[in-house]
């Protein structure tokens, strides 16, 4: 059965409804207590080289040592979206809906069945970064391409099915509510104050110091003020850019040092725990925008959202922003 997109009559939030995802393998999902090591070749993964006999196809490869590649990109087998058909709404009734159009795929990071970013080498991270950009563009130019959302999941408390390193990237027809929610609170802070919000936090964070993870050239990661979620990270580009395809060679680099450098301080310090992290960016027609600023957050797996946080749409974080930077500084 195909996918379908409806949406909320009282929110006006999208859902996707996507039947064919529930075929996906869980031999690889990991159980909720405990890690089992992780071999280095798998013969049954479909993203380890000697494998690709699995694999729908490959879309992009980029060049590794000793003539292998190191990154891949391959269409998603059990898509949440797929190009098939228009992105056209359409009634139910009182209901909107419209045919799930979109991109869905995988970002295979390394050809190493347990060498997760963290692990990585510098140069390996920035090919991952790299491959990001490429797919980002090439997607963005792609006409009814509205929202191209670049995420990874680690962990089966962050929903992986599969253990191999890998991301994820998927393409919208439409832009969700809470995508343009963020987009509209950025325009109202400019509108009264001519500044964008971001550069302003970066700005605040960076002379106050007190949540500040890491630094270089081009970035700024930090534990936000109001962090949802114990040791929540945000990775800010300093040079204003309201869209992930503006980056320059020389941030990609400063972006994979950075990004590293965060995630192994979650490995090291908090023992691996589960995680997603997600580039939130400017939609289509948005990428020029002065109030607009992208960058990429790092949000842990510690704590399960309970009644109240449901309910009211408030979160209850346990633990300090300025504590959990210290922690993850090492202070």
């Amino acid at each position: 059965m195909a996918s379908e997109i409806r949406q909320n009559k009282a929110t006006k939030q999208w859902v996707i409804f996507a039947p064919g995802r529930g075929k996906r393998p869980s031999d690889f999902r990991r159980p909720p207590s405990g890690k089992d090591p992780i071999p280095d070749h798998d013969p049954g993964c479909p993203f380890c080289p000697g494998n690709e006999g699995m694999l729908p196809s490959i879309t992009l490869e980029t060049a590794g040592l000793n003539d292998s590649w190191q990154t891949r990109v391959v269409p998603n087998k059990f898509p949440a979206l797929s190009q098939d058909g228009a992105s056209d709404r359409y009634r139910r009734g009182l209901y909107l809906a419209m045919n799930g159009y979109g991109v869905h795929e995988v970002v295979i990071e390394s050809p190493v069945h347990n060498r997760n970013l963290a692990q990585m080498e510098p140069g390996e991270v920035e090919l991952v970064v790299e491959t990001y950009h490429r797919r980002y563009v090439e997607l963005m130019n792609q006409h009814g391409n509205m929202m191209t959302l670049i995420f990874r999941n680690h962990g089966w408390q962050a929903g992986t099915s599969l253990v191999h390193p890998h991301s994820q990237i998927i393409v919208t027809g439409m832009v969700p509510a809470h995508i343009r929610w963020r987009e509209e609170q950025a325009q109202r802070y400019f509108d009264e104050s001519g500044r964008c919000v971001y550069c302003d936090i970066l700005e605040f964070e960076a002379r106050d110091r007190g949540r500040v993870i890491a630094e270089n050239e081009s970035f700024l990661s930090f534990v936000p003020f109001a962090a949802e979620v114990p040791f929540e990270m945000w990775i800010i580009p300093t040079r204003h850019q309201a869209c992930f395809s503006n980056l320059t060679d020389r941030e990609k680099s400063g972006l994979a040092s950075i990004l590293k450098f965060c995630l192994a301080r979650l490995h090291h310090k908090l023992g691996d725990p589960d995680f997603n992290y997600i580039i939130n960016t400017a939609a289509r027609y948005k990428a020029h925008e002065p109030q607009l600023h992208w960058y990429l957050q790092i949000r842990p797996r510690l704590t399960t959202e309970a009644g109240f946080e449901i309910g009211s749409g408030i979160k209850i974080n346990p633990s300090l922003p300025e504590e959990d930077a210290a922690f993850l500084r090492g202070d």
